[in-house]
């Protein structure tokens, strides 16, 4: 992998990772329209290290509140009523259906769920749900007709089921083209809660998960084509780049509607299969020298 390379797909792994369109997805098809080497897993989990860095600085006083009150609970039975300290029992939570998953799948993560067919597929249905995830809160915003306006939960409501069913939102998220963050927000938005809660859990839920799976991956970096010193320079651009989208994002979604990136999975998924079907892009583009 060459330095200008690391540096286009750490530039797209920060613009990407926080949005519903799957960073991992975006990683494989800017290497396979370029006519690079899939960069991999590995390159991938490791580079969301980057991105999750830019989580945990625009998170640290949440994250900083949730740890002190979490660790307090577990002398302290007064404390375990408290918020917070049952935030980071959820996140814990909700960080198994992945942690299981991800170590079952792994040779299908690796693999088969990399072809371009599969990615194309899970882009167009998951900006489907999505759409309608959006549009059902979007309805008890703002009422309508013969319809009032709708209190949607907030993580106050937050519990163990919730919890559990955004773990495995987000273990949907294995497959490139589903998009952690869009498959934990569609959840929280088809579950009742309000788009920036929504949001701000998924992002949490995703620290334990990213860190872990990045670690886990380091050593299979320097096999291949892919060697330390790209890696960790995309890793770096993913840092900056994502911190400045994160911070625009959660402005973003308490005011403005998620169909912009429905509309815009749905016609990628489009053009994929288009490609494909004329000859013009292989499904394993770039997979055998990778």
């Amino acid at each position: 992998m060459s330095w200008f390379e690391s540096f286009v797909l750490g530039l797209v792994q920060g613009l990407t990772e926080f949005l519903p369109i799957s960073s991992s997805a975006h990683l494989r098809l800017t290497a396979a329209f370029a006519g690079w080497h899939d960069p991999g897993a590995a390159f991938t989990a490791i580079t969301q290290i980057g991105t999750e860095a830019a989580v945990l600085i625009y998170f640290r006083k949440d994250i900083a509140r949730i740890l002190s009150a979490w660790f307090r609970s577990l002398t302290d039975r007064t404390m375990r009523g408290d918020h917070d300290a049952q935030m980071g029992w959820l996140v814990i939570v909700g960080s198994i259906p992945i942690g299981v998953l991800g170590i079952t799948l792994k040779d299908q993560i690796e693999g088969p769920f990399r072809d371009l067919r599969l990615i194309a597929t899970t882009l167009i249905v998951m900006g489907i749900v999505l759409g309608i995830a959006d549009r059902l809160a979007a309805r008890d915003e703002t009422g309508g007709r013969h319809r009032v306006v709708k209190e949607r939960k907030t993580l106050k409501d937050l519990g163990v089921r919730d919890g559990l069913i955004y773990g495995f939102c987000q273990a949907m998220a294995l497959v490139p083209g589903v998009s952690r963050s869009g498959a934990t927000i569609s959840g929280g938005l088809l579950m009742g809660y309000t788009r920036e809660s929504a949001a701000r859990y998924s992002f949490l839920l995703a620290i334990p998960a990213v860190l872990a799976s990045g670690a886990y991956e380091l050593k299979d970096v320097g096999e291949g084509h892919v060697s330390w010193g790209p890696t960790i320079f995309a890793t770096l651009v993913a840092f900056f780049v994502g911190y400045a989208v994160i911070a625009w994002f959660m402005k973003f979604i308490t005011t403005k509607s998620f169909m912009p990136f429905v509309i815009y999975r749905i016609l990628l998924g489009i053009v994929i299969f288009a490609l494909i079907w004329s000859g013009a892009l292989s499904p394993h583009a770039g997979e055998s020298a990778g």
